[in-house]
Order: structure tokens, then sequence, then C-alpha cells
């Protein structure tokens, strides 16, 4: 299973999807392609959210491409009057499944709950690629969500997010450690690969640092990007992984 890790800085305006469309035709011969958090949007939407939010019918685009590779995107998405922090899994020409992120950070310098809606569920679905499970960002830093995704059962959990820079010290970033240490424990404990993809760029002072990943049902980092920086790598996955961690798990 080839998968195309694309780490990118999505602009504030509607201009990203003709970006992204150029991106994924790039990758046409991947199985799936994963954009980050927010790539059909920006991040610091803020009061602008209203006006740049998409509708499931402007996508259609989207559909179309997903007919030569399955498609795994953030975007902000109007959904019965309200606009949700979504991911959006496009395969076969249509749109197969959507996730609107369930936690919003609203503290220190993030501002979600004051601007989106919040999800209630996490659900898995199944692709032509095996089971996948999708989650955003925050998503991910609540027990909950863990259990959420080991009641799933996915073979592959895809993350997409917009996490910022911060805590920097002579050991390296804080935050990205911190982040290697979730993805690890969530791919253990699901016995699922984790596919990780973050974003990069600048927006009204808040840097994203990248360093997109894959870790494998053995908890093992498989690949990872750079930091501060684009980036695209296509990688493939082992489904064979996923058997042998439950085999594992089983007789010990």
């Amino acid at each position: 299973m080839k998968v195309a890790l694309i780490q990118f800085a999505p602009k504030l305006n509607r201009s990203n999807l003709q970006e992204v469309l150029g991106i994924i035709k790039q990758h046409h011969d991947s199985n799936v392609v994963v954009l980050p958090e927010l790539a059909l949007s920006g991040y610091m939407l803020q009061d602008k959210l209203f006006e740049d939010a998409w509708n499931v019918d402007e996508l259609h685009e989207l559909c179309s491409a997903s007919v030569q590779c399955d498609i795994a995107i953030g975007a902000a998405m109007w959904d019965n009057g309200k606009v949700y922090n979504s991911a959006l899994y496009f395969a076969q020409g249509k749109l197969v499944h959507i996730h609107h992120k369930n936690h919003l950070p609203t503290y220190g310098m993030f501002e979600e709950g004051r601007y989106f809606a919040s999800g209630d569920e996490i659900t898995s679905f199944e692709t032509t690629n095996g089971r996948a499970a999708m989650v955003v960002c925050e998503d991910m830093w609540r027990p909950q969500t863990l259990a959420s995704l080991a009641d799933c059962d996915p073979d592959v959990i895809y993350i997409l997010a917009a996490s910022p820079a911060r805590d920097f010290s002579d050991e390296g970033l804080l935050i990205e450690r911190q982040w290697d240490a979730l993805l690890k424990s969530c791919a253990l404990l699901t016995h699922s690969y984790v596919v990780f993809v973050n974003r990069v760029g600048f927006e009204d002072g808040l840097g994203f640092w990248g360093g997109s990943r894959v870790i494998t049902p053995l908890g093992q980092s498989e690949y990872t990007l750079a930091l501060l920086d684009t980036e695209e790598k296509v990688v493939t996955l082992n489904h064979g992984l996923k058997k042998l961690q439950r085999y594992i798990v089983k007789h010990t």
C-alpha cells in the first residue's frame, strides 16, 4: 500500500483547492494521498471562516480526482448550518467518510471553540486499502479517543494536524517528542498503522513544525519527514505487521 504524505503550507483562502488538485495529480499512482488539517482552508481563519468554509457539493473535483487514488484531507466544512473542522476521505469518485473534530482547543494560542462546532463520534470505514479511521489533531490528546479508535479496529489511522511549534530547547522541539510518544502509544494500543500528517508554514505569528511520520503497529517510527519545511514523501505500508502485532499480543 503506497501512501503519499503531503506536508505543505496552506494559504488562508480558497486557492488551496487548486494547489491540492495539482499535488494529487502528481501522486495519482499512490493508493492514498494524505494532506493536513484544514488543508483546504488555512488555520487562522477566525471571522473569515464562515465565508471560506466549504460545502460538500463544491468539492466535486476532489471526487473526480479520487477515481485515481484515495484522498484524506482536512477542511472547514458546512454541515446543517454549522461549520466543523473536518477530515474528509474521498475514494472511487465520491466522499465516503467525514469526521468532524471532536475536541476543539480553546486555550492559549487556540480559539477553535469560538468558531467551530464540535463533532461527537469516531467511526471506522471500509476502503479498498483496508479498514480506516480518521481524527484531527487535538482529538488525539484525549484518552477516550484512543479507546474509540481501539473499538473501531482499523488497519490504518489517519491523523491530520496543524500543530504549532513551541517549547524549543537544546534537546529539540518538545511538542515533537510529545507527539511521537502519543503516536507510538496509539499504534501499540490499537495494533494499527498510524499515519500522521502535520502542516508547515506561518500564519499570524504561528509557525507549524511539520515532522509528519508513519508509525508501525509495533510502535516503531518507519518514516519521518522534515521539521519546519515542506516535503512530499511516498511510503509503503505493510498490512502484515498488523497481523504480526495481534499475534504478539495474544502470545505474550
